[in-house]
């Protein structure tokens, strides 16, 4: 997943693979059509382009705006700006997409934290239109209520809703200014939950954000039981897997988490998926201090612990250049209001390959490629209906 792909979605969507340690996802924007007339004779050099910025942590989180005024607006999800995960991935891709196009941007935290209400997210979203913005990306969704009340007020003001599904105003009309953007969590989640399997561990662990009640978590431990088991099935084994929903209702690392996960680990448990922002914190801490190992979830988590031996990702930063980019080319209504569900056929999934990300020992990078393939191909079709999850013949689940 380290080279660049092109591929083609039902709306001629161009997705670019990301480099080392980013997840694949949709590209930012279409190259500009050359130029038909020759350029006029100048005694000038002509300046120099800017140097391209890719690294987004070299991007500052906040700016100052001369006039006053921020295009591009990031509104979080709960849990912390930085969070090395969901927040993070998508604001990323806010920071390139303004950064590579000189445009001002800013973050909006709703008030109240982790107990953020509907009216809070909705005042941030607010706040952000007031301060000028052309476009809101929204993280999660828990945003759902507050993002319909502000597409109905703001019509001219385009919202990207990431993670989410297409909204409707109270007259059941379809917000045509919310661009929905999910992806296929699944098949990352299989990618991983194969992957530990094949490496030989057999006593896992999943620790799910949101309460079960967010399905992008959802559908990541699901693919998870699903792809260990089809690992289980190929050695001929059976595997172990706790399976909590405990502790993460906000996402945020706490002592609670932690105390859970090295019970999990001082038990038996080999490997645990952190699947939900924050909560990596308290999950690795728990591995570092139990020699255990982790599962690292949205963008590749390996600089950031070394108990972490892959990571379940998906094109946060990608998508959000992508979608941010139709406002700007005047294509927005391609995929305002439009479902899009991105996945292998798009390169928006899958586990990082690059050599300082890969700690599998005996899975290879070929194994996973060759399985990639099959997925996309439709040779392996990985479930994304949730309410399925239960015990197989090959898992063990153990559901707290």
């Amino acid at each position: 997943m380290k080279k660049i792909l092109a591929l083609v979605l039902a709306l001629c969507m161009v997705f670019a693979l990301a480099a080392c340690g980013e997840t694949a996802a949709p590209a930012a924007s279409e190259a500009p059509a050359e130029a038909t007339e020759a350029p006029a004779e100048t005694t000038e050099a002509p300046a120099e382009e800017p140097a391209e910025v890719t690294d987004p942590d070299a991007i500052e989180d906040t700016m100052t705006s001369a006039d006053g005024t921020y295009e591009v607006a990031f509104v979080t999800d709960v849990g912390q700006l930085k969070d090395k995960s969901f927040n993070q991935g998508t604001f990323d891709g806010v920071k390139l997409y303004a950064a590579a196009n000189g445009l001002s941007y800013k973050y909006y935290q709703p008030a109240n934290g982790d107990q953020a209400t509907d009216d809070d997210r909705y005042d941030a979203m607010k706040a952000a239109v007031d301060a000028g913005a052309k476009v809101v990306v929204c993280a999660g969704f828990m945003q759902e209520g507050a993002l319909k009340k502000a597409a109905t007020e703001f019509p001219e003001t385009s919202f990207v809703f990431i993670d989410g599904y297409p909204l409707s105003d109270e007259a059941g009309n379809v917000l045509t200014n919310v661009a929905p953007i999910a992806f296929k969590e699944e098949q990352c989640g299989y990618f991983a939950g194969y992957a530990v399997v094949k490496d030989g561990f057999t006593k896992l662990g999943f620790c799910g954000g949101g309460g079960g009640e967010n399905p992008a978590c959802c559908r990541f431990g699901y693919g998870f039981v699903q792809g260990a088991d089809a690992a289980a099935k190929e050695l001929g084994i059976t595997v172990d897997m706790n399976y909590s929903w405990e502790y993460g209702a906000s996402f945020q690392a706490s002592p609670e988490l932690q105390s859970m996960a090295s019970g999990w680990y001082e038990t038996g448990t080999e490997v645990i998926f952190a699947c939900g922002g924050s909560m990596f914190q308290s999950v690795a801490a728990a591995a570092s201090a139990n020699d255990g190992y982790v599962v690292g979830v949205d963008v590749d988590q390996s600089a950031e612990s070394d108990t972490v031996i892959t990571s379940a990702m998906k094109g946060l930063a990608d998508a959000v250049q992508w979608a941010v980019a139709k406002v700007y080319d005047g294509s927005f209504a391609e995929i305002g209001g439009v479902a899009q569900s991105l996945g292998v056929n798009e390169n928006a999934v899958g586990i990082p390959t690059a050599a300082e990300s890969w700690r599998l020992e005996t899975y290879t990078v070929e194994d996973y490629e060759a399985l990639f393939a099959k997925v996309a191909a439709g040779e392996v079709v990985v479930d994304g209906d949730y309410t399925k999850l239960a015990a197989t013949e090959n898992v063990n689940l153990n559901i707290i």
